[in-house]
């Protein structure tokens, strides 16, 4: 049985190699997906977790991307590349993504495609306005500014080598597991709706199949929002979760008040609004979501609690 645009087939053999790198939540979702397309390999940094990705069918690779001679078992090894693995946590560049791309040079037998997940951070405040891919970037804080020379590097480097790079930029991440409920336990403050930011994002889990989609349908050096199709200021956001779990919502402060009560993270969060289209990634990568809405998420993951 022959290998038709990465389908399964009856022997390991003919199956396209696939190399993941950086192994969270997303990255865990996704695999599921892949072993029955893919022999897949993943990016190990921590050898404790070598057991389980074995049980999903992975084959482990320790390497780790802040020691590029430590990358060498990397060459050569994928024909995809999925990165997931996020910046260092300080500077303005991906030291690691840069580290990925020069081992991956070091072999003659390049990966054919790369998808990168990114953020809608790159873009900055945009004003509450609609925000399309085509938008300039404008990113403010280092964490945005580290992903903005990602998404530049794996551009440039796939234009260079003739590899087809997808870039996804992701919002906020959200799942059962992955509710803000200590932060309403702790009745943290959102912004008066007057005042509060627009914010956008996508489940887990529709995360995961849109990285599928892009791995079918992702066209080269094209960059996807992968978002749902809620728009919702950020209190709003906090309140749904709130209301769906019985805990009072958090207090509405002024703008001026909520900065100096929240982390410096959490107020680069607050402090950008925008809308994010997703019209490019259901008319070209056809992906049909799960999950349009928070409500309809919070309906399902309340129904199982």
């Amino acid at each position: 049985m022959s290998v038709i645009l990465g389908q399964a087939t009856n022997s390991n053999a003919f199956m396209e190699r696939l190399l993941i790198i950086g192994g969270g939540d997303v990255a865990l979702r996704t695999i599921p997906l892949l072993t029955s397309r893919y022999k897949v390999y993943a990016l190990v940094r921590n050898p404790a977790y070598n057991e389980r990705l074995r049980t999903l069918g992975v084959m482990p690779l320790l390497g780790d991307l802040d020691n590029r001679r430590s990358l060498s078992r990397i060459k050569g090894v994928a024909d995809i590349v999925l990165h997931f693995a996020p910046p260092p946590y300080q500077g303005v560049f991906d030291t690691r993504t840069g580290h990925l791309l020069a081992a991956l040079l070091q072999s003659a037998m390049l990966p054919r495609k790369l998808i990168y997940i990114s953020t809608s951070g790159v873009y900055g405040d945009c004003g509450g306005g609609w925000v399309s891919e085509t938008h300039p970037l404008d990113a403010k804080n280092p964490r945005a500014l580290r992903r903005v020379d990602a998404e530049q590097k794996i551009r440039m480097w796939a234009k260079q080598n003739q590899v087809q790079a997808s870039i996804l930029r992701v919002p906020g991440i959200y799942a059962a597991e992955r509710l803000p409920l200590d932060r309403l336990r702790a009745v943290s403050p959102t912004i008066v709706a007057n005042e509060d930011s627009y914010s956008n994002h996508i489940h887990a889990d529709d995360l995961a199949q849109i990285v599928l989609a892009a791995l079918r349908y992702g066209k080269s050096n094209r960059v996807y929002h992968a978002t749902d199709d809620d728009e919702m200021k950020m209190g709003d956001y906090f309140d749904a979760v709130a209301d769906a779990f019985g805990v009072p919502r958090p207090p509405r402060l002024p703008r001026s008040e909520v900065r100096t009560l929240v982390s410096p993270m959490m107020w680069s969060f607050m402090n950008e609004s925008r809308r994010l289209t997703n019209t490019r990634m259901k008319r070209e990568l056809k992906v049909r979501l799960r999950y349009p809405s928070l409500g309809n998420a919070l309906t399902k993951i309340v129904g199982k609690t």
